[in-house]
């Protein structure tokens, strides 16, 4: 009888991974190529789907190394110093994640749209933010905000700042302790909030699809440029754009389980 308890709960959990996670994912490669290679490799050709990877590709190259400078920056304060107004902070950083996506990319077209203050003043001066890619890029780096931080912030409060200090009484400078002491120690963990910030990023659906107008060749990303063309019936260049997202989250999850298992390792390693 103990054992027909865990059997049980194993086979549940089993059925519910192959039932939301496995299938689906099935079922995206299997339709992307129900008619065959060459339709699967037509629907790249298109100018749309380029432009749209393309606009991915810079939002992403944008959004995740501003993200990376602002959580590691934030983390060493939050874990190096005590100021006032540092749990305002760590609650701000959190922000993101208690709004809804779309909600976030309606906060960005009260603010920047034509008819806020500042929106109008910026399109007087030829500066387009909404339904452009300034908008886009604006709205990702919001919702992809927490991730680095999130994953610094612990690792590097329970590291403490022994060595920092040591490392400064030695006579190193702050760029000097940065890049000698606290970069190895946070190197995994930072790896690990890069990887996960640049899979949201790339696919970011509600607060971009807001803020973009879903413009074809010009503000449609990934995720919007699928939701097109299933719109629209087109169901092979849909799943097949899909297999891209696909991709990048089953290689998100290999890095990730690299990255847990070195870390472990290297734990390990170091209790011993």
């Amino acid at each position: 009888m103990k054992h027909i308890v865990p059997a049980t709960i194993i086979i549940l959990s089993l059925l519910f991974v192959a039932g939301f996670l496995v299938l689906p994912l099935v079922v995206i490669f299997v339709e992307a190529f129900s008619k065959g290679w060459q339709a699967y490799a037509a629907s790249f050709r298109e100018g749309y789907a380029w432009s749209a990877i393309q606009l991915t590709l810079i939002t992403a190259a944008i959004a995740v190394p501003a993200n990376t400078f602002f959580g590691i920056c934030a983390a060493w304060c939050i874990a190096k110093y005590r100021f006032w107004g540092r749990n305002v902070l760590i609650t701000l950083i959190d922000l993101p994640l208690a709004i809804s996506p779309v909600i976030a990319g309606l906060i960005f077209l009260l603010a920047f749209g034509q008819r806020s203050f500042l929106g109008s003043w910026l399109i007087d001066h030829n500066c387009k933010v909404i339904f452009a890619v300034p908008g886009i890029v604006l709205a990702t780096v919001f919702v992809t905000l927490p991730f680095v931080a999130r994953e610094l912030i612990p690792l590097m409060v329970e590291q403490g700042s022994v060595e920092e200090e040591a490392s400064l009484s030695l006579g190193a400078n702050g760029w000097q302790t940065f890049w000698r002491v606290t970069m190895p120690n946070i190197k995994w963990g930072l790896l690990y909030g890069i990887i996960i910030c640049n899979a949201r990023a790339m696919g970011e659906f509600g607060a971009v699809s807001v803020v973009s107008g879903s413009i074809r060749g010009e503000t449609n990303t990934i995720p919007l440029y699928i939701e097109t063309l299933y719109a629209s019936y087109a169901t092979v260049p849909a799943f097949t754009m899909a297999t891209l997202l696909a991709a990048l989250g089953i290689i998100t999850l290999v890095i990730k389980t690299g990255i847990e298992w070195k870390i472990k390792r290297d734990r390990k390693k170091a209790s011993n």
